[in-house]
């Protein structure tokens, strides 16, 4: 499944192609992604199923220090993740059971989230990009079918003034 095309603002950053050989490496983008996150940004995570998703997101957790473990929140819908120090906590939403846009994650509450918190939606293309202009969008691509072929091919692009002047290609470190 991939992500709507996002309307291309000259001020936004290229988008950072990433090539991922294991879930360690899916876990170490996940941390380095975290150094560029602060209270306030959504991360919209996109990829077929079994792409990453939530081991990228395992890897925020350890890189924002939050507490709990990272699991995915597919049958409570969003798990909250305080900070064990005094970074924002992380809310990882999975969004693949919500068939409705904006009108059903309302009941969720991320609006009011999104100040204080990290927001992470898997699924959520065509349901959360109202809550804010700006987000980054992290798209998985992994081969699919019958194969043990671990390599994935990760895009990431910023959107909106906050990602401007952030420097995606330390993502590639």
């Amino acid at each position: 499944m991939e992500a709507p095309a996002a309307p291309h603002n000259p001020a936004d950053p290229e988008p950072v192609e990433i090539t991922v050989t294991s879930p360690e490496q899916m876990r170490e983008l996940g941390r380095r992604l975290a150094k560029l996150l602060r209270a306030g940004d959504l991360v919209m995570l996109s990829g077929e199923l079994g792409a990453g998703k939530t081991t990228l997101t395992r890897g925020l957790g350890e890189g924002l220090d939050v507490r709990g473990a990272v699991t995915s929140p597919t049958f409570v819908i969003a798990r909250v993740h305080p900070s064990l120090g005094d970074g924002p906590p992380l809310v990882h939403v999975d969004a693949y059971r919500l068939s409705g846009g904006l009108d059903e994650m309302e009941d969720l509450d991320l609006d009011v989230s999104l100040p204080d918190s990290v927001i992470v939606v898997e699924w959520g293309e065509g349901k959360v990009e109202e809550l804010t202009d700006e987000r980054l969008q992290v798209l998985i691509h992994r081969a699919v079918g019958d194969t043990t072929d671990e390599v994935r091919h990760v895009t990431v692009t910023g959107i909106g003034d906050r990602w401007a002047a952030v420097d995606l290609d330390v993502l590639t470190a």
